[in-house]
Formats: C-alpha cells, structure tokens, sequence
C-alpha cells in the first residue's frame, strides 16, 4: 500500500472522488453483439451463449427444476444451512423495517393526498458464479423482493454451486436459471420463447454483466452499475491489526478492488500498513489488489480526515460511533472496532449490494424500496378545489395552458 500525505494525498483524494467506471470499446462492442442477438434471436442465441460461455451442456436445461434446487439441500452440511437461515432472518427483518408505508392525510379541507405502495411484478436477480460464487448475494437480492410483494423473481447463475442453489431453495425459489453474463441480462430485459421478459434486474456481476445492464436500462430498470469493490476506513485512533484485517478482506474479492485507510496519525498509518502486508502475505488477490490500489492517505486534522472520507464516497465506509453524523456519503456504515465490514456481506441485514465509483453521492445500496413504486394520489371535494383553484388556475395561465385553468373552472361551474 502507498502511504500519501499532505498536498499528495489531497490529490489523491480528488482524483479517486472523480472515479468513473471506465471499459474497454472492444467489450463493449462485444456485449452489444451478445444483448442485440439475444434480443432479435431469442433463444437460438441464448442457448449458444450458455453452451459457449456459461458451462451448459449439450441437451442440458437451462432452466433449474425445484426438485434440483431442493436435492442440492442434501449435498450441503447442516451448519450452512444455519447459516442461511440465520443471515436470512436479519435480511428479511432489515427490509421489512424499511419497507416504506401507505399514507392518506388532508392537506387541507377537502383536499386529501397521500401514497400507496405496489411493488413490482417481476424482478430478475443475478447472482455471480465466477471466481466466488456467491450464494449470499442470493438473499440479498431475492429477499428484500419477497418483502416487498414481488410476484415473480427469477434467479439467474452461471455454473451454479450447491451452495447456490440450495440457498435459493431454503427461500422458497421456484424459478432459477443457469445462464449469465450479458446473455442473461439480455433475456430478461427483452425476452426469449423460454424466459419471460421482467421489470427490473439486480444484483452484481462481471464486466460482461454490468455493461449489459447499462445498454438495457432505458428498456428495463436496473438497480446501478457496480464495479470492483471498495473500502474506505477511517480512523485516527484504533487497533491497526482490526483495520488491516477489513482493508485484506475486501481486497480479495477482486484485483481490480479499491482498499483506502484515511487518518490523521502517521503512527497509525505506518502500523496499518505493516499489518495489512502481513494479513495479505498468503492471499494472492488481495496482495495483488492491494499492491495496484491500496492507499493509505494522511490528513492534516481528524475533520480532514471526515471531509476526505465524504468526499471519496465508499462503498463499505468504517468510521468510529461518534462520527456517524458527520458521514453523508457512503454505500453503507460500518461504526466502530467491532463491526467488520464482513457481517454487512453476509448476515447483519443491510444489504451488501452497494455502488461503487462514488455513486454513493446519489444513491445507497440496494433496498426493499427498488422493488416497489411509491405512487402518489390525490382527491378533493368541491369545496378543496374551490380553495385551491385561485392558484392552479393562475399558474396555468402563467404557462399558457389554458386548457388546464379550463379544466379546474367547468368543475366549479357544476
């Protein structure tokens, strides 16, 4: 890890603030060729790309069958599923708390308003198969959905793991297929003979899967565009051996992974440091990543230290409990020693699918409330549009429609 103080680290903060997830033009062209043939060919082309790309064999199914998903509970220890059911439970407590409520309230007389919630009808959830399947990413997104109502939520892996598949099964999962990369966010933006077209597709992925997700977005929702992971730790005083162990965890997830130590102790950054290349000594990615990306950036004062981590914008943010206030940008909290950022990935509740490349200064992570729409109503009595038609009929008027005033005044007439 670079250890960057003063003017340089003040630097580096700008520039990493001013991350942007950047892709190669040959990929992406690739990943148009893959989404517009599965559009136009539907399955013809989906099944060539799961038999090229995803591991399906020849005659195999794409489609999971329920019997397998529960067969694949017998090939897993008792413990994991424990385990499973224990994250689960935090998961499903966490979004029913944050499910948002309808409400109804009189404005003034005669004039109620309010919102009702309905939660989408189908929803795709995309679960990583590569270098670690992530069977946690299962219930991170189909959980929130079922608290939400979802009708229908499909979950899609590529080469499966039982682990996988039996973790769908213990939430009662019934459609699951085994396809993915950009070919199988295509076939559920768009639709194939076999696989019905949803309205909306979560959950992280490769570079494949992320691009496709960005070329269908204006076609069907999607939650964000997550790159590599991040963690920004700060921390002026704590125990250096706690905060290297957090930066090493979230290194290994990827090469590409970005692991930043922000404080105003240079005792502490150099302790950091030395811990953290002992912790990685045996873990090749996280020494890779951390090697190409790992910074340690000292501030002047503990409040720089506070404005460089809202600035940066992380996506696992560590601060200590008593700055929590003073932390506005950051996919999700993490407060104090105690709290490694490894019980948000797996089994606290909040959800673990969060942006990366600062896009935690327009959204947080994932949540009940991406599926579900909050629509708005409004009804009033003769005697509220009465009071309020003076100002709806001045405004329109003011913007030329007079169509609008029009329809506010025939009302009263009657």
């Amino acid at each position: 890890m670079k250890l960057l103080a003063g003017d340089e680290a003040a630097a580096a903060v700008r520039q990493l603030a001013h991350r942007y997830a950047s892709f190669d033009p040959a990929v992406e062209k690739k990943v148009a060729e893959i989404v517009g043939r599965v559009r136009q060919e539907g399955d013809a082309a989906l099944t060539e790309y799961a038999h090229r790309l995803d591991g399906l064999s020849e005659g195999g199914a794409m489609r999971v069958s329920e019997a397998e998903m529960k067969a694949a509970l017998d090939t897993v220890t008792t413990e994991f599923v424990q385990a499973v059911e224990t994250a689960a439970k935090n998961i499903r407590n966490f979004a029913e708390w944050q499910l948002p409520r309808p409400w109804i309230r009189t404005i003034h007389p005669g004039l109620r308003v309010g919102q009702v919630i309905r939660p989408l009808d189908s929803v795709a959830c995309y679960a990583p198969g590569g270098r670690y399947p992530l069977p946690s990413t299962v219930l991170m997104t189909v959980i929130p959905a079922q608290v939400a109502g979802v009708k229908r939520i499909a979950v899609a892996s590529p080469r499966p793991a039982p682990e996988t598949l039996a973790a769908a099964a213990i939430l009662g999962v019934t459609e699951f297929y085994r396809i993915g990369g950009a070919q199988a966010i295509a076939a559920f933006a768009y639709g194939t003979e076999s696989i019905e077209r949803v309205n909306k597709i979560v959950g992280p992925g490769n570079t494949y899967v992320t691009l496709a997700k960005k070329q269908v977005a204006f076609d069907c929702g999607i939650d964000f565009l997550a790159g590599p992971t991040e963690i920004v730790y700060c921390a002026t005083e704590g125990n250096a051996e706690f905060i290297a162990s957090d930066l090493v965890a979230q290194a290994e997830h990827d090469p590409e992974a970005l692991a930043i130590f922000v404080t105003a102790s240079t005792r502490l950054a150099k302790s950091v440091i030395k811990h953290t290349t002992e912790q990685a000594q045996d873990n090749v990615i996280a020494r890779q990543s951390l090697a190409a990306r790992g910074v340690v950036l000292v501030a002047k004062s503990r409040k720089q230290a506070m404005e460089w981590t809202n600035e940066l914008g992380g996506e696992h943010v560590t601060i200590p409990s008593e700055d929590v206030y003073e932390l506005n940008c950051a996919g999700s909290i993490f407060l104090g020693d105690y709290t490694p950022q490894s019980i948000g990935d797996y089994a606290s509740g909040p959800n673990h699918t969060l942006p990366t490349g600062n896009i935690a200064r327009f959204r947080g992570g994932l949540n009940v409330i991406d599926f579900v729409r909050i629509i708005t109503l409004q009804e009033a009595s003769h005697k509220g549009l009465e009071k309020l038609a003076p100002t709806v009929t001045l405004l329109a008027e003011a913007e030329g429609l007079k169509g609008h005033a029009q329809s506010v005044r025939v009302r009263l007439k009657k």
